[in-house]
């Protein structure tokens, strides 16, 4: 339970709003997010989303070296130093975006190459020179969103994921209809131009925040960066700079590994179902319904278990620090088993429903064939996610970090060596394989380090069965509802059908909730 805001100290208060701040915004990008990509993969269809996500990862690669580890490097070093805060955050945006224009003119110089050799989809080519340009605005938002994180103001960077969206989401929705009354073919440069205008939105949003309402909180001056005394040296570089760099460095080789091996991924799996025996075309297009269709929807619920992990990594870090063994059992114990219920209810749900959701959703039956196979990953990865924040919490990052990158290992084993013979099944199994193992690594790792409880009975069995038995009772429920809903003028039709199916989904969620509660409460009594 979250203490009541009242009782905690002003920086406690700060830091728990801040971080639910955070996490509302995460969940309405999370949001927005899906219905964007919904509207992109009726736009530019499969293949162009398979293009797409082929590119993207070169973005990812650069993200990393330059932008994501430098943000929490500034935000650590500027929260520990922040009267120094302003000069830090100059030399952290300095290194970021020097490096930031370096790999862009990389990028953009050798194009043909990286398409080729190393995307293996010469195809690729012109959309690379237009994710290059986002390169340089990503790092600006992100080392200034590291200044006030760091600051401990949490709002700027919050609002900006949602102003990215946004803005987003409206440009591209425009040029979509420009492009329809001139008669114009809708290309994937739709997708590489609405990640463009995203980037730049949200440079452009927060450095009109950094202009006129800097973390400092001046109200004297519009700007801090004019203001007497503000001048950056080569001395404030300097003794900036190693401190910084010796915090972003250990993050940037980790998270660098961690993007070499997803891009390698996406790579390596349409050029693998050729070998299949697909066509390039075919191959990209059944990539693009898998991860451009399919894992969204699975993905979808995760916003919420990545809320519950923002929230476990500081609660488990105060608690260890306080020492405060009991607390941090209790909180692994609840986030076992609040990951299992959910999880095993989205199993139940993508399972029953997930033909309906792909062919109501994105008229595409191999959408909801994926989304009925990928449904069994959920109990596993919404553990993995919070046993990781959790791990994470106790200060073992190291150890999150190898079991990460031993599991992506071997889900790209599957897609080197079983595509090949199987196809995507393969890979299906590769995720599956993947995230067993992840999530049960997870879990013997935190046993090592803190002691709690472990109930099967109570956190597999029960849900397990109460999801059985709400679907049946869902089934009966709409078989005595539909006869009686007939004489209604409702027109059939694709909308009909997904809000049918949207109605059923809900009253399945509140059943099991249902269950649930009554379960809790009759065994309290």
């Amino acid at each position: 339970m979250l203490p009541s805001l009242s009782r905690l100290s002003p920086k406690k208060r700060a830091f728990l709003t801040g971080t639910l701040l955070l996490t509302g915004t995460g969940f309405l990008c999370r949001i927005l997010g899906f219905f964007y990509r919904i509207f992109m993969s009726r736009t530019i269809g499969a293949e162009g989303l398979g293009i797409y996500n082929t590119v993207h990862p070169v973005f990812g690669i650069c993200f990393a070296v330059c932008a994501g580890s430098i943000q929490t490097a500034l935000s650590q070093y500027v929260a520990a130093n922040q009267k120094k805060g302003r000069s830090v955050f100059r030399t952290g945006l300095c290194i970021s975006v020097t490096l930031s224009v370096l790999l862009a003119i990389f990028i953009c110089r050798h194009a043909a190459f990286i398409a080729e050799r190393f995307l293996l989809e010469p195809r690729c080519e012109p959309y690379l020179l237009v994710m290059a340009l986002s390169v340089p605005f990503a790092a600006l938002h992100a080392c200034i969103n590291g200044y006030y994180y760091g600051m401990q103001k949490s709002k700027v960077p919050a609002f900006s994921q949602v102003a990215e969206q946004i803005i987003r989401m409206t440009a591209v929705f425009g040029i979509v209809q420009v492009m329809q009354q001139e008669g114009r073919e809708i290309t994937v440069s739709l997708a590489v131009y609405g990640h463009l205008i995203g980037e730049a939105a949200s440079a452009a949003f927060t450095l009109l925040c950094l202009i006129f309402c800097p973390p400092e909180g001046n109200k004297h001056s519009s700007s801090h960066l004019t203001r007497p005394g503000s001048a950056f040296s080569i001395r404030f570089f300097q003794e900036n700079a190693l401190p910084l760099m010796a915090l972003a460095l250990p993050l940037m080789g980790n998270r660098l590994v961690l993007n070499l091996l997803a891009s390698a991924e996406a790579i390596w799996i349409p050029n693998r179902l050729t070998a299949f025996g697909l066509s390039s075309s075919d191959a990209f297009s059944v990539y693009g319904v898998l991860t451009g269709m399919a894992l969204p929807f699975i993905m979808f619920p995760s916003a919420i278990t990545n809320s519950i992990a923002v929230l476990l990594l500081p609660t488990v870090a105060q608690a260890q620090a306080e020492g405060r063994r009991e607390q941090i059992s209790s909180t692994i114990s609840m986030a076992l088993r609040y990951s299992l219920y959910m999880g095993i209810l989205c199993t139940g749900i993508f399972c029953i429903y997930g033909h309906e959701l792909g062919t109501g959703v994105f008229h595409n039956p191999s959408a909801g064939a994926y989304i009925r196979a990928l449904g069994w990953l959920c109990p596993f990865m919404y553990l993995a996610t919070t046993l990781g924040s959790i791990l994470n919490g106790l200060g073992k990052t190291s150890a999150t970090f190898l079991q990460n990158v031993c599991a992506m290992l071997l889900r790209l084993t599957f897609v080197l060596f079983g595509i090949p013979n199987l196809g995507m099944k393969a890979y299906l199994w590769g995720i599956l394989a993947s995230e067993i193992f992840l999530a049960l690594w997870h879990l013997i790792t935190l046993r090592e380090f803190a002691a709690f409880s472990w109930n099967g009975a109570e956190m597999i069995g029960k849900p397990v069965m109460l999801m059985i038995l709400g679907c049946w009772l869902n089934q009966k429920f709409w078989l005595f509802l539909l006869p009686l809903l007939r004489p209604l003028p409702l027109e059939p039709g694709a909308a009909w059908a997904f809000l049918g199916t949207a109605l059923k989904i809900g009253t399945l969620c509140g059943i099991y909730g249902a269950f649930l509660i009554g379960w809790h409460v009759l065994t309290r009594r």
